[in-house]
Protein backbone atom coordinates (compact mmCIF):
# COMPACT_ATOMS: atom_id res chain seq x y z
CA UNK A 1 0.00 0.00 0.00
CA UNK A 2 1.24 3.44 -0.94
CA UNK A 3 1.46 5.58 2.58
CA UNK A 4 0.42 8.32 0.40
CA UNK A 5 -2.28 7.15 -1.12
CA UNK A 6 -5.65 7.72 1.45
CA UNK A 7 -7.32 4.50 2.76
CA UNK A 8 -10.78 3.53 1.29
CA UNK A 9 -13.58 2.76 3.70
CA UNK A 10 -13.32 -0.48 4.82
CA UNK A 11 -9.80 -1.72 3.58
CA UNK A 12 -7.99 -4.38 4.45
CA UNK A 13 -5.13 -6.92 3.81
CA UNK A 14 -5.12 -10.62 5.23
CA UNK A 15 -2.58 -13.56 4.69
CA UNK A 16 -3.00 -15.00 1.04
CA UNK A 17 -4.10 -18.16 2.30
CA UNK A 18 -7.46 -16.92 3.93
CA UNK A 19 -9.19 -16.95 0.67
CA UNK A 20 -7.76 -20.44 -0.59
CA UNK A 21 -9.02 -21.46 3.53
CA UNK A 22 -12.59 -20.41 3.61
CA UNK A 23 -12.84 -21.76 -0.13
CA UNK A 24 -11.97 -25.41 0.86
CA UNK A 25 -14.27 -24.59 4.50
CA UNK A 26 -17.06 -23.70 1.86
CA UNK A 27 -17.77 -20.83 4.44
CA UNK A 28 -18.11 -16.61 4.49
CA UNK A 29 -17.48 -14.63 8.04
CA UNK A 30 -20.26 -12.39 9.13
CA UNK A 31 -19.35 -9.88 11.49
CA UNK A 32 -20.87 -7.02 13.25
CA UNK A 33 -19.63 -4.04 14.43
CA UNK A 34 -21.39 -1.87 16.45
CA UNK A 35 -18.93 1.13 16.36
CA UNK A 36 -19.37 1.59 11.89
CA UNK A 37 -22.95 0.34 12.04
CA UNK A 38 -22.25 -2.54 9.87
CA UNK A 39 -23.00 -6.24 8.96
CA UNK A 40 -20.18 -7.13 6.78
CA UNK A 41 -19.85 -10.62 4.96
CA UNK A 42 -16.47 -11.91 4.08
CA UNK A 43 -16.56 -14.39 0.90
CA UNK A 44 -13.33 -16.01 -1.22
CA UNK A 45 -13.96 -14.12 -4.64
CA UNK A 46 -11.73 -17.03 -5.96
CA UNK A 47 -8.47 -18.72 -3.78
CA UNK A 48 -6.71 -15.58 -4.30
CA UNK A 49 -9.15 -13.32 -3.45
CA UNK A 50 -11.97 -11.84 -1.30
CA UNK A 51 -15.26 -9.99 -1.55
CA UNK A 52 -16.37 -7.90 0.56
CA UNK A 53 -20.07 -7.15 1.60
CA UNK A 54 -21.08 -4.32 3.95
CA UNK A 55 -24.46 -3.24 5.04
CA UNK A 56 -25.93 -0.49 7.55
CA UNK A 57 -27.65 -1.39 10.80
CA UNK A 58 -28.10 0.85 13.91
CA UNK A 59 -25.38 -0.73 16.45
CA UNK A 60 -26.00 -4.45 15.81
CA UNK A 61 -24.08 -6.64 18.25
CA UNK A 62 -24.94 -10.22 18.68
CA UNK A 63 -26.14 -12.40 15.62
CA UNK A 64 -27.23 -15.84 14.99
CA UNK A 65 -28.14 -18.58 12.22
CA UNK A 66 -30.49 -21.00 12.26
CA UNK A 67 -31.21 -23.29 9.12
CA UNK A 68 -32.22 -20.21 6.56
CA UNK A 69 -32.98 -17.50 9.42
CA UNK A 70 -30.46 -14.60 10.50
CA UNK A 71 -31.05 -12.55 13.45
CA UNK A 72 -29.32 -9.65 14.16
CA UNK A 73 -29.64 -7.63 17.85
CA UNK A 74 -29.38 -3.42 17.04
CA UNK A 75 -29.04 -1.26 19.58
CA UNK A 76 -33.36 -1.13 20.16
CA UNK A 77 -34.29 -4.29 18.01
CA UNK A 78 -34.53 -7.69 17.25
CA UNK A 79 -34.52 -8.01 13.18
CA UNK A 80 -35.48 -11.43 11.84
CA UNK A 81 -34.16 -12.03 7.65
CA UNK A 82 -34.87 -15.20 6.11
CA UNK A 83 -32.29 -16.44 3.21
CA UNK A 84 -33.93 -17.33 -0.28
CA UNK A 85 -31.20 -19.08 -2.64
CA UNK A 86 -33.94 -18.98 -5.02
CA UNK A 87 -33.79 -15.12 -5.14
CA UNK A 88 -30.21 -14.98 -4.77
CA UNK A 89 -30.06 -16.46 -8.33
CA UNK A 90 -32.64 -14.55 -10.00
CA UNK A 91 -31.14 -10.98 -8.24
CA UNK A 92 -31.61 -8.04 -10.80
CA UNK A 93 -28.24 -6.09 -10.49
CA UNK A 94 -26.43 -9.37 -10.24
CA UNK A 95 -27.94 -12.34 -11.21
CA UNK A 96 -26.47 -15.99 -10.91
CA UNK A 97 -23.59 -14.10 -8.68
CA UNK A 98 -24.67 -14.95 -5.25
CA UNK A 99 -25.54 -18.35 -3.72
CA UNK A 100 -27.70 -17.03 -0.58
CA UNK A 101 -29.89 -13.63 0.28
CA UNK A 102 -31.05 -12.88 3.55
CA UNK A 103 -34.55 -10.00 3.92
CA UNK A 104 -35.81 -8.77 6.03
CA UNK A 105 -39.30 -10.74 7.48
CA UNK A 106 -39.57 -9.20 10.79
CA UNK A 107 -38.73 -6.80 13.54
CA UNK A 108 -38.90 -7.17 17.30
CA UNK A 109 -38.79 -4.07 19.38
CA UNK A 110 -36.66 -4.43 22.68
CA UNK A 111 -36.31 -1.28 23.42
CA UNK A 112 -32.40 0.25 24.50
CA UNK A 113 -31.44 -3.01 26.95
CA UNK A 114 -27.86 -3.53 25.15
CA UNK A 115 -28.40 -7.07 23.78
CA UNK A 116 -25.13 -9.03 23.50
CA UNK A 117 -24.93 -12.37 22.45
CA UNK A 118 -28.03 -13.54 20.37
CA UNK A 119 -28.64 -17.19 19.81
CA UNK A 120 -31.75 -19.61 18.06
CA UNK A 121 -32.78 -22.20 20.39
CA UNK A 122 -34.02 -25.57 19.38
CA UNK A 123 -37.20 -24.98 18.45
CA UNK A 124 -36.73 -21.58 17.01
CA UNK A 125 -36.75 -19.56 19.78
CA UNK A 126 -34.75 -16.54 20.44
CA UNK A 127 -32.24 -16.61 23.20
CA UNK A 128 -30.76 -12.84 24.27
CA UNK A 129 -28.57 -11.59 26.99
CA UNK A 130 -29.55 -8.57 28.32
CA UNK A 131 -27.00 -6.64 29.50
CA UNK A 132 -28.99 -3.77 30.82
CA UNK A 133 -31.48 -6.13 32.61
CA UNK A 134 -28.62 -8.75 33.67
CA UNK A 135 -30.70 -11.45 32.54
CA UNK A 136 -31.28 -14.38 30.18
CA UNK A 137 -34.22 -13.65 28.03
CA UNK A 138 -36.32 -14.71 25.22
CA UNK A 139 -37.66 -12.23 22.27
CA UNK A 140 -41.41 -12.62 20.76
CA UNK A 141 -44.16 -11.17 19.86
CA UNK A 142 -46.00 -10.04 23.16
CA UNK A 143 -43.45 -8.23 24.99
CA UNK A 144 -39.85 -6.16 24.89
CA UNK A 145 -38.35 -9.16 26.21
CA UNK A 146 -39.43 -11.95 28.67
CA UNK A 147 -36.45 -12.96 31.31
CA UNK A 148 -36.38 -16.44 31.83
CA UNK A 149 -33.22 -16.75 34.06
CA UNK A 150 -30.78 -14.07 36.16
CA UNK A 151 -27.21 -15.28 38.09
CA UNK A 152 -27.60 -16.20 41.69
CA UNK A 153 -26.34 -13.05 42.72
CA UNK A 154 -29.10 -10.60 40.61
CA UNK A 155 -31.75 -10.17 43.22
CA UNK A 156 -34.57 -7.91 41.35
CA UNK A 157 -35.21 -7.36 37.25
CA UNK A 158 -34.55 -4.19 36.89
CA UNK A 159 -31.88 -2.01 34.42
CA UNK A 160 -28.46 -0.75 35.44
CA UNK A 161 -26.42 -3.05 33.90
CA UNK A 162 -25.09 -4.67 37.72
CA UNK A 163 -22.73 -7.59 36.37
CA UNK A 164 -22.34 -6.58 32.90
CA UNK A 165 -23.65 -10.17 31.58
CA UNK A 166 -22.68 -10.07 27.76
CA UNK A 167 -21.90 -14.28 26.44
CA UNK A 168 -23.80 -17.25 26.54
CA UNK A 169 -22.72 -20.91 25.59
CA UNK A 170 -25.63 -23.36 23.99
CA UNK A 171 -25.95 -26.77 24.65
CA UNK A 172 -28.28 -29.29 22.41
CA UNK A 173 -29.99 -25.83 21.33
CA UNK A 174 -30.57 -24.98 25.27
CA UNK A 175 -28.63 -22.20 27.69
CA UNK A 176 -26.06 -23.71 29.70
CA UNK A 177 -22.97 -21.05 30.65
CA UNK A 178 -22.75 -17.16 30.48
CA UNK A 179 -20.17 -15.30 31.07
CA UNK A 180 -20.36 -12.22 32.99
CA UNK A 181 -17.61 -9.27 33.97
CA UNK A 182 -18.64 -9.01 37.63
CA UNK A 183 -21.07 -10.81 40.22
CA UNK A 184 -22.42 -7.19 42.17
CA UNK A 185 -25.33 -6.44 42.01
CA UNK A 186 -25.48 -2.79 42.22
CA UNK A 187 -25.46 -0.66 38.85
CA UNK A 188 -22.09 -0.70 36.71
CA UNK A 189 -20.35 -2.57 40.14
CA UNK A 190 -18.48 -4.90 37.37
CA UNK A 191 -16.07 -1.79 36.82
CA UNK A 192 -14.39 -2.16 40.24
CA UNK A 193 -12.75 -5.16 39.23
CA UNK A 194 -12.82 -5.11 35.14
CA UNK A 195 -9.45 -6.98 34.64
CA UNK A 196 -10.04 -9.72 37.75
CA UNK A 197 -13.68 -9.94 38.32
CA UNK A 198 -15.25 -11.98 35.08
CA UNK A 199 -17.27 -15.18 35.74
CA UNK A 200 -18.83 -18.30 34.22
CA UNK A 201 -21.97 -19.31 35.28
CA UNK A 202 -23.79 -22.60 34.66
CA UNK A 203 -27.41 -21.57 34.02
CA UNK A 204 -29.90 -24.78 34.68
CA UNK A 205 -28.22 -24.79 38.15
CA UNK A 206 -27.03 -21.38 39.13
CA UNK A 207 -23.88 -22.06 40.11
CA UNK A 208 -20.78 -20.34 40.13
CA UNK A 209 -17.91 -22.55 38.01
CA UNK A 210 -15.08 -20.03 37.43
CA UNK A 211 -13.98 -16.44 38.90
CA UNK A 212 -11.53 -14.18 38.83
CA UNK A 213 -11.62 -13.94 35.01
CA UNK A 214 -9.91 -10.98 32.94
CA UNK A 215 -13.06 -9.65 31.29
CA UNK A 216 -14.53 -13.18 29.79
CA UNK A 217 -16.23 -13.54 26.29
CA UNK A 218 -17.86 -15.52 23.86
CA UNK A 219 -18.54 -18.72 25.96
CA UNK A 220 -18.67 -21.69 23.83
CA UNK A 221 -19.17 -25.04 24.54
CA UNK A 222 -16.91 -27.57 21.49
CA UNK A 223 -17.02 -30.98 21.71
CA UNK A 224 -18.20 -30.87 25.27
CA UNK A 225 -15.65 -28.68 26.36
CA UNK A 226 -16.21 -25.00 27.45
CA UNK A 227 -13.82 -22.62 25.84
CA UNK A 228 -14.12 -18.39 26.54
CA UNK A 229 -12.40 -15.69 25.05
CA UNK A 230 -10.44 -13.56 28.03
CA UNK A 231 -10.38 -9.97 26.19
CA UNK A 232 -8.09 -8.53 29.21
CA UNK A 233 -5.67 -11.33 28.77
CA UNK A 234 -5.38 -11.74 25.02
CA UNK A 235 -6.09 -15.26 25.42
CA UNK A 236 -8.41 -18.54 24.05
CA UNK A 237 -9.05 -20.14 27.20
CA UNK A 238 -10.69 -24.18 28.29
CA UNK A 239 -12.20 -24.05 31.44
CA UNK A 240 -12.69 -27.38 33.75
CA UNK A 241 -16.15 -26.40 34.95
CA UNK A 242 -15.21 -28.69 38.08
CA UNK A 243 -12.51 -26.59 39.66
CA UNK A 244 -12.81 -23.31 37.94
CA UNK A 245 -9.29 -23.64 36.58
CA UNK A 246 -8.22 -23.30 33.14
CA UNK A 247 -5.73 -23.83 30.28
CA UNK A 248 -4.36 -21.01 27.65
CA UNK A 249 -4.88 -23.01 24.51
CA UNK A 250 -3.50 -19.78 22.42
CA UNK A 251 -2.43 -16.14 22.76
CA UNK A 252 -4.70 -14.04 20.36
CA UNK A 253 -2.83 -10.30 20.01
CA UNK A 254 -5.60 -7.76 21.08
CA UNK A 255 -8.88 -7.18 22.67
CA UNK A 256 -10.54 -10.79 21.87
CA UNK A 257 -14.34 -10.73 21.59
CA UNK A 258 -16.41 -12.79 19.28
CA UNK A 259 -16.14 -16.51 17.99
CA UNK A 260 -17.17 -19.37 16.23
CA UNK A 261 -15.81 -22.95 14.65
CA UNK A 262 -16.29 -24.40 11.67
CA UNK A 263 -14.84 -28.50 11.45
CA UNK A 264 -11.04 -28.04 13.19
CA UNK A 265 -11.23 -24.29 12.74
CA UNK A 266 -12.06 -21.37 14.85
CA UNK A 267 -12.70 -17.89 13.80
CA UNK A 268 -11.70 -15.35 16.22
CA UNK A 269 -12.29 -11.31 16.24
CA UNK A 270 -10.13 -8.71 17.95
CA UNK A 271 -11.51 -4.87 18.56
CA UNK A 272 -9.03 -1.53 18.68
CA UNK A 273 -9.69 -0.15 22.00
CA UNK A 274 -10.54 3.54 22.55
CA UNK A 275 -8.08 5.14 24.01
CA UNK A 276 -10.49 7.72 25.71
CA UNK A 277 -13.09 5.21 26.97
CA UNK A 278 -12.88 5.09 31.32
CA UNK A 279 -13.34 1.17 30.69
CA UNK A 280 -10.78 -0.08 28.57
CA UNK A 281 -8.06 3.05 28.93
CA UNK A 282 -6.52 1.23 31.79
CA UNK A 283 -5.95 -2.02 30.54
CA UNK A 284 -2.56 -2.96 30.16
CA UNK A 285 -3.18 -4.50 26.75
CA UNK A 286 -4.28 -0.80 25.51
CA UNK A 287 -1.39 -0.15 23.24
CA UNK A 288 -1.18 -3.78 22.21
CA UNK A 289 -5.01 -3.45 20.82
CA UNK A 290 -4.44 -1.46 17.95
CA UNK A 291 -6.47 -3.07 15.39
CA UNK A 292 -9.77 -4.65 14.49
CA UNK A 293 -8.88 -8.11 13.21
CA UNK A 294 -10.27 -11.80 12.40
CA UNK A 295 -8.18 -14.52 12.98
CA UNK A 296 -8.38 -18.40 11.86
CA UNK A 297 -6.99 -20.96 14.15
CA UNK A 298 -6.52 -24.69 13.87
CA UNK A 299 -7.87 -25.60 17.03
CA UNK A 300 -6.19 -29.34 17.05
CA UNK A 301 -2.71 -28.05 16.95
CA UNK A 302 -3.93 -24.17 18.41
CA UNK A 303 -1.86 -23.02 16.20
CA UNK A 304 -2.98 -19.40 13.79
CA UNK A 305 -3.21 -19.83 10.11
CA UNK A 306 -4.33 -16.64 8.81
CA UNK A 307 -5.12 -13.31 10.03
CA UNK A 308 -7.12 -10.30 8.30
CA UNK A 309 -6.92 -7.19 9.54
CA UNK A 310 -8.80 -3.82 9.03
CA UNK A 311 -6.71 -0.29 8.19
CA UNK A 312 -9.62 1.76 8.03
CA UNK A 313 -13.81 2.16 9.15
CA UNK A 314 -13.84 -1.14 11.46
CA UNK A 315 -12.24 -0.39 15.14
CA UNK A 316 -14.27 -2.59 17.23
CA UNK A 317 -15.81 -6.05 16.54
CA UNK A 318 -18.48 -7.90 18.48
CA UNK A 319 -19.82 -11.08 17.03
CA UNK A 320 -18.44 -13.20 14.36
CA UNK A 321 -20.34 -16.15 12.65
CA UNK A 322 -19.23 -18.66 10.01
CA UNK A 323 -21.89 -18.95 7.72
CA UNK A 324 -21.59 -22.74 5.82
CA UNK A 325 -22.20 -23.73 2.67
CA UNK A 326 -22.12 -20.19 1.68
CA UNK A 327 -19.59 -18.96 -0.91
CA UNK A 328 -20.89 -15.83 -1.99
CA UNK A 329 -23.84 -14.33 0.70
CA UNK A 330 -25.94 -11.20 0.51
CA UNK A 331 -28.46 -9.32 2.55
CA UNK A 332 -30.53 -6.17 2.73
CA UNK A 333 -31.11 -4.17 5.69
CA UNK A 334 -34.54 -2.39 6.18
CA UNK A 335 -33.29 1.40 5.77
CA UNK A 336 -32.11 1.36 2.14
CA UNK A 337 -35.47 0.42 0.75
CA UNK A 338 -34.39 -2.29 -1.34
CA UNK A 339 -35.75 -5.13 1.26
CA UNK A 340 -39.58 -3.69 -0.25
CA UNK A 341 -38.72 -5.53 -3.73
CA UNK A 342 -38.50 -8.59 -2.64
CA UNK A 343 -41.65 -11.25 -2.57
CA UNK A 344 -41.65 -14.23 -1.17
CA UNK A 345 -44.42 -16.97 -1.50
CA UNK A 346 -44.58 -20.10 -0.18
CA UNK A 347 -44.16 -21.43 -3.86
CA UNK A 348 -42.55 -18.79 -5.68
CA UNK A 349 -40.32 -15.45 -6.01
CA UNK A 350 -40.19 -12.73 -7.53
CA UNK A 351 -38.29 -9.12 -7.63
CA UNK A 352 -40.62 -6.61 -7.88
CA UNK A 353 -39.54 -3.58 -10.10
CA UNK A 354 -41.01 -0.06 -9.84
CA UNK A 355 -42.22 0.59 -13.20
CA UNK A 356 -40.44 2.84 -15.43
CA UNK A 357 -38.35 3.98 -12.31
CA UNK A 358 -34.29 3.30 -11.42
CA UNK A 359 -33.94 0.96 -8.45
CA UNK A 360 -32.87 2.80 -5.14
CA UNK A 361 -29.10 3.12 -4.90
CA UNK A 362 -27.89 0.55 -2.48
CA UNK A 363 -25.66 1.70 0.28
CA UNK A 364 -23.06 -1.20 0.03
CA UNK A 365 -19.77 -1.61 -0.04
CA UNK A 366 -18.02 -4.06 -2.14
CA UNK A 367 -14.79 -4.54 -3.25
CA UNK A 368 -11.41 -6.55 -3.70
CA UNK A 369 -9.36 -6.01 -0.99
CA UNK A 370 -5.43 -5.84 -0.49
CA UNK A 371 -3.41 -8.89 0.18
CA UNK A 372 -0.22 -8.82 2.66
CA UNK A 373 1.93 -11.54 2.93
Amino acid sequence: MNPHTATAPFSCTYTPNLPELLTKLNCSIVISTFQAGKIVMLSPQDENTLFQLVRDFNKPMGVAFKEDWMAVATESEVILLKDSPELAKTFPHAPNTYDHFYFPRSTYYTGNVDIHDLHFGKNGELWAVNTSFSALCTIGNDYSFSVNWTPPFISSISSGDRCHLNGLAMKDGEPEYVSALGTGDTPQSWRENITKGGAIIHIPSKEVVATGLAMPHTPRLYDGKLYCLLSAAQELVCIDVETGKYDVVAHIPGFVRGMDRIGDYLCIATSKLRKNSSTFRHLQIADAADKATITMLHLPTASIVSRLEYQMSVDEIYDVQLLPDALRPNLFNTTSGMHNQVLHLPKATFWAMPSQQKPPQRKVVQKQVEVVT
